[in-house]
């Protein structure tokens, strides 16, 4: 199979949305692999010249080609699979994630996060990383080993949604900020739109559930990812109308609205339907199941469309 390589340029990114009229970059086969490099990050919270901190050429660069900002997130794509059409199934495998900088940034600003009542002023830190050990240091001294992933990856919304932002996951997936997907993990997206045209950026180095205060430990990644396509919905996840995701340990689903109490409910109903698909457990015995076996985490609360997900534990029913 092949591998295709798209570098983060001026020409090769968007800057805080999604859309299925965005021409792709690159049509893949199903099977095939795609490098992506993305950065992140606005002019505004660079650090500062005598910082010895040093800002990706390929960043600079975006900063000065003047792209039309939306706010958001910077992300490399879209990445047409072959094929795709609304109906089918988009399996994203994370073969790889590189971390692509020698520091990342996390902060706040009013009017943001989940306490802007509690939080009226900007405050920004920039975070040394050893990429060797796979570790950040807080300035306070506290280390934190690295556990990279993308916050953005998407397909394009359905067409009638027109332009929308990166900040607002959606069944489309986009800005999930779900930390269990990282290297080794699979993401399943339904297609909306022909091509299915992924993309993907806001790379986290290191990421609490909920991200509480709207950042994670924002950073440069490069991804590489594995598109199998599976018409009609494909057989691991009939009638796939939300994002799901295994890595070697759990199967995940994922619910997302604006009410954190629907959120979860959504999960859960996905993850019943989930486990109905793939066993001959009633309704009922599946919801009694997530009771006592699934844990249902907060995945990010600063969204405008906040994030629940659950996990289900490989090997209990399968």
């Amino acid at each position: 199979m092949a591998i295709h390589h798209l570098a983060a340029s001026p020409e090769t990114v968007r800057w805080g949305t999604f859309d299925a009229k965005y021409p792709p970059l690159v049509t893949i086969q199903s099977g095939d692999s795609v490098v992506l490099e993305c950065v992140s990050g606005a002019p505004e919270v660079m650090p500062p010249a005598g910082s010895g901190l040093a800002i990706p050429p390929a960043l600079a660069a975006i900063h000065q080609s003047n792209l039309p900002r939306a706010g958001g997130h910077i992300v490399t794509g879209p990445v047409a699979v072959a094929g795709a059409e609304p109906g089918d199934m988009l399996e994203v495998r994370i073969d790889r994630i590189e971390l692509g900088n020698d520091w990342g940034y996390c902060g706040f600003r009013p009017l943001a996060g989940t306490l802007p009542e509690d939080f009226g002023e900007r405050f920004l830190m920039h975070i040394p990383v050893d990429r060797a050990r796979k570790t950040c240091r807080l300035p306070w001294g506290t280390e934190l080993a690295l556990r990279p992933f993308f916050g953005v990856m998407g397909v394009a919304p359905r067409p009638a949604y027109g332009t929308i932002s990166t900040i607002q996951p959606r069944e489309h997936g986009g800005n999930l900020d779900n930390k269990e997907l990282t290297e080794g993990s699979t993401l399943f997206l339904p297609v909306w739109a022909e091509g299915a045209l992924f993309s993907a950026g806001d790379g986290h180095g290191v990421q609490g559930d909920g991200e509480v205060c709207i950042n994670a430990l924002e950073i440069c990644l490069t991804g590489t990812f594995t598109m199998i396509l599976h018409k009609g919905g494909g057989t691991k996840a009939p009638a796939l109308s939300y994002p799901r995701a295994e890595t070697a340990t759990h199967f995940i689903t994922m619910g997302l609205n604006e009410d954190l109490d629907l959120a979860m409910k959504q999960a859960l109903r996905e993850m019943i339907r989930f486990i109905t698909a793939r066993t001959n457990l009633s309704r009922e015995q599946a919801y009694a199941f997530c009771s006592l076996a699934v844990d249902f985490h907060v995945t990010q609360a600063v969204n405008g469309e906040k994030g629940v997900h659950g996990l289900l534990k490989k090997g209990l029913l399968f």
